[in-house]
């Protein structure tokens, strides 16, 4: 599943910004963190803001602060606010008139997504920053180079 643009700048937003809730970020602080383009990234903590998952202060000194609650707040959430969830199996690329086989796909396909999303709606944010925390890529990265290790000897 690939996440539009606006979505994926908005998760990394709630995640950095619900990381310490007492902290108050500026947009350019964010966007620089993850080399995204802070035009676009204004447009998306607006969109939070209206939706009250964060506030934002104006001046000198401003800048964004969480507001939601990250036991209760989910992947879901911050992703509905930014693209349509649907299940459409193989999207526009069906033959005309369906055959089994282009039903049989759409059947699997459509339950991959139907996991997916009831994924999303299972981790919350406070589950995503342990996983954070957690960092638990730096061990599929060391467990990898064993592999190679073990390959070339």
């Amino acid at each position: 599943m690939k996440l539009h643009k606006a979505t994926s700048f908005a998760l990394f937003a709630v995640l950095e910004l619900a990381a310490d809730p007492t902290r108050q970020l500026a947009a350019a602080e964010i966007a620089d963190k993850y080399g995204i383009s802070l035009h676009h990234l204004a447009k998306v903590l607006r969109d939070l803001g209206r939706a009250g998952l964060v506030d934002a202060a104006r001046g000198v000194g401003g800048g964004y602060r969480f507001a939601g609650n990250p036991k209760r707040l989910t992947l879901m959430d911050v992703i509905e606010l930014f693209e349509p969830i649907e299940s459409d199996g193989l999207g526009g690329d069906e033959p005309r008139p369906p055959t089994d086989v282009v039903r049989a796909l759409r059947l699997v396909l459509n339950e991959i997504d139907e996991h997916a999303l009831a994924t999303f709606r299972s981790i919350t944010i406070s589950t995503m920053l342990k996983i954070v925390n957690q960092r638990p890529w730096l061990a599929a990265l060391g467990e990898r180079k064993l592999r190679k290790r073990a390959q070339r000897g």
